[in-house]
């Protein structure tokens, strides 16, 4: 469905999902739940995505698992439920799916559906990173910069950081940047900021964008250009980034 060596096509997509599905091989039917989750192919619809999910769910598939339980957490389809919702995160965490742990962890870290714990948290975030689910990574990296379940460490935060950025996170790409913008666990270096800062706005985090606007405002390790500024605060805008629809709104208020 991701259009790898071929055209991406997801009626096609779909009809070879649900063959995988009819034979019980539970990726298929997580992979067809998603296409009716996000409305590629067919019509959106988070009911019979769900039914599919809890397929692939019963047959052990842990990505199955993990979709079911964002949709209780999401109310998709279902009652908000974050009790259940943390049932099939365990079970996809169990299954050694690394987003089931993630979303675990994150249930832990804000006392959703259980009482908030930052060690367990971690332990979860932990797992997840280790079976490289870059979010995870991402989320201890923030846990070691906050002082949450852990004490701060932002030389252990950037180590995550890190791992995440490299898996493609865009959020952990933005804080390395935000680290050596701000100095923090590292040598202050601009250029490695804005680096950093680009590659999580290619990745459409909007925090990444907002601070290469920033650095482009400040002429901070780049030529100072309010234009291209501009450009990366009207893009952090619209990825729902407020710092970036601030300084937006500031450029154009002074005819920029």
């Amino acid at each position: 469905a991701d259009g790898h060596g071929v055209k991406q096509d997801y009626i096609k997509a779909n009809k070879y999902f649900q063959r995988a599905c009819d034979l019980n091989e539970g990726q298929g039917c997580s992979n067809l739940g998603s296409l009716y989750a996000d409305g590629h192919g067919v019509k959106q619809d988070y009911i019979k995505a769900n039914k599919y999910f809890q397929k692939a769910c019963n047959l052990n598939n842990g990505g199955g698992c993990s979709n079911l339980g964002f949709s209780y957490a999401n109310g998709q389809g279902v009652w908000q439920d974050y009790i259940k919702a943390n049932e099939y995160y365990q079970k996809a965490c169990d299954l050694n799916n690394g987003q089931g742990c993630t979303n675990l962890g994150f249930s832990y870290a804000n006392g959703q559906g259980v009482w908030q714990d930052y060690i367990k948290a971690n332990e979860y975030y932990q797992k997840a990173c280790n079976l490289n689910e870059g979010q995870g990574c991402s989320n201890l990296g923030f846990s070691y910069a906050n002082g949450q379940g852990f004490k701060q460490n932002y030389i252990k935060a950037k180590e995550y950081y890190q791992k995440a950025c490299d898996l493609n996170v865009g959020q952990g790409c933005a804080n390395i940047g935000l680290s050596y913008a701000n100095g923090q666990g590292v040598k202050q270096d601009y250029i490695k900021a804005k680096e950093y800062s680009l590659k999580a706005c290619d990745l459409n985090n909007g925090q990444g964008c907002a601070v290469l606007g920033s650095l482009y405002l400040g002429g901070l390790g780049v030529k100072q250009d309010d234009k291209t500024a501009k450009k990366y605060f009207e893009k952090a805008c619209d990825l729902k980034n407020q710092e970036g629809c601030n300084l937006y709104d500031e450029l154009n208020s002074i005819g920029y």
